[in-house]
């Protein structure tokens, strides 16, 4: 029975149900164990040729439409490479032609037949077989498509509701081709960067989620509880600490896929649990680094697209090396024609105010140095460009710069006005590593809930002796999100985080 789009998504499961009932009166098991696929959509259609003897192949796949017409039917299969149309014919089916009567659009089935061009020139399968193998009780949204007299695929009733997307992935995953696409690039990007590491020689590690402390960055944590020990744990917002204690260990490179957790708000770039890398090379500095993230990026960009040119939004991204490069206090000085470089607390709260800046009043200078940048350069920073030389206030983990005061060895790399990645070269003085935290202690007892808090055993680790190390942080899920043109982290995390329904 075809599907009638005025009836009620109750009254359609209802007859699905009965259908189900119908299909086990009838001896057919709607949810078998298995079936044996040999090919696939996207294959069979391109390996296609109309002088070729017909060859059989079995699909299996969910079925996304149905033309029924008596004693003849079509459908399309849609698998994981994509869809192929389907003939099935009473007199070659006998009372396997009655079975599907009884399927539905979203049923998932396998097919058996040989291959051949339809009247209508398109590729497709005669079924010699069909296998039920799983009756879906749920109708799917319905997204039609269609091409225009100018050869573009036009796309009607599209399953595009946000929180609908988000909570039904897997619905947005069937309907939604483009969604998946996103996806399967994800994880090119990261096995890009895997191959590079491992190239390389750096060393894939773990390490803890559930921490006895937290760190590595600004951020309040999530809290839990160990029955077992009667403890609070931390989960992690940052795995920095733990791989430097690595280096210390000896090993001359590390680097690892994290899942991060910060409490903090959502927005179109922010989910409390997100993706990190993080790498960490012993005897190299930032300036080192900054090569590498331009090597890493360019290779990325080749095996996603093809091209060191990329599209996102309204721009055209150019990847290729070398990217410009500014300290963060020039930056400020071109965009706002304010030199914030050297000035006190007051007289940058001051600047603030004529720039028209929010901050909070109890905000010290790197936070406001910080707002400034944020609110006048970043978003005008489209092309790829290293923004260094940050304020120490801003790094507590970063190693003071080797020539200019009150300043660190640091860099974001900046495109499309947002942040891509960050990098130091790494603190290695335990000395000064403790006075940093210590002042990290003051600022969280004046209110400030992100500021890092004294790990007694990171210092310790430090105190064995660190060598001079380059650090380097990206953020999986906005990276993902430059690289399939998305404007939302929600649309780079397959489950994203939601208010329950």
């Amino acid at each position: 029975m075809q599907e009638n789009s005025a009836e009620g998504s109750g009254q359609l499961m209802i007859r699905r149900r009965k259908e189900l009932q119908e299909l086990i009166k009838r001896g057919i098991n709607p949810y078998p164990y298995k079936f044996d696929r040999t090919d696939f959509s996207k294959d069979i259609v391109e390996k296609f040729k109309d002088d070729d003897p017909q060859k059989t192949v079995a699909i299996a796949g969910r079925i996304m439409s149905i033309r029924r017409m008596g004693k003849a039917s079509f459908c399309h299969i849609q698998d994981s490479a994509g869809k192929i149309q389907v003939y099935l014919k009473k007199d070659d089916l006998g009372e396997l032609y009655e079975t599907f009567r009884l399927m539905d659009i979203g049923d998932i089935v396998g097919v058996s037949g040989y291959v051949f061009r339809t009247k209508m020139g398109e590729v497709s399968i005669h079924a010699q077989t069909l296998e039920l193998l799983s009756k879906s009780l749920r109708p799917l949204p319905i997204v039609k498509e269609k091409v225009d007299e100018n050869g573009n695929k036009v796309t009607y009733d599209p399953f595009s509701d946000k929180e609908l997307r988000y909570r039904q992935r897997y619905v947005d995953l069937i309907v939604n081709a483009q969604v998946r696409d996103v996806f399967v690039k994800r994880a090119k990007i990261i096995n890009a960067i895997r191959d590079f590491f491992n190239e390389h020689g750096y060393l894939e590690v773990e390490t803890p989620i559930l921490q006895p402390l937290y760190g590595g960055a600004f951020a309040r944590p999530f809290v839990t509880h160990h029955n077992a020990l009667d403890i609070d744990l931390y989960l992690r917002i940052a795995d920095e600490l733990y791989l430097k204690r690595l280096i210390v260990g000896g090993f001359d490179g590390v680097y690892e896929f994290a899942k991060d957790f910060r409490n903090e708000g959502m927005d179109r770039t922010h989910n409390p649990e997100f993706t990190m890398l993080e790498l960490y090379v012993a005897y190299k500095d930032y300036i080192w680094m900054m090569e590498l993230v331009e090597q890493l990026i360019s290779k990325i960009t080749l095996s996603v697209h093809g091209t060191m040119k990329v599209k996102v939004g309204d721009n055209e991204i150019d990847f290729t090396p070398p990217w410009n490069r500014i300290t963060m206090f020039d930056a400020i000085k071109q965009y706002t024609e304010k030199d914030v470089s050297g000035l006190s607390e007051a007289e940058l709260h001051k600047i603030a105010k004529e720039l028209r800046v929010d901050v909070d009043p109890d905000a010290n200078e790197g936070k406001v140095i910080d707002a400034i940048f944020g609110e006048y350069v970043e978003p005008k920073l489209i092309q790829p460009t290293f923004i260094t030389d940050y304020p120490l206030q801003m790094s507590p983990l970063a190693k003071k710069h080797r020539t200019q005061v009150d300043v660190v060895e640091r860099f974001e790399a900046i495109v499309n006005g947002s942040e891509l990645c960050n990098a130091f070269s790494e603190l290695n003085d335990p000395i000064d590593q403790r006075s940093r935290f210590e002042e990290q202690a003051k600022l969280k007892a004046k209110g400030d809930e992100e500021a890092n808090i004294l790990d007694e055993d990171f210092l310790r680790a430090l105190e064995h002796g660190m060598p001079p190390t380059a650090g380097l942080g990206i953020g999986i899920d906005r990276l993902t999100m430059l690289m399939t043109n998305q404007d939302s982290i929600r649309d780079v995390i397959f489950f994203p985080q939601m208010k329950p329904e």
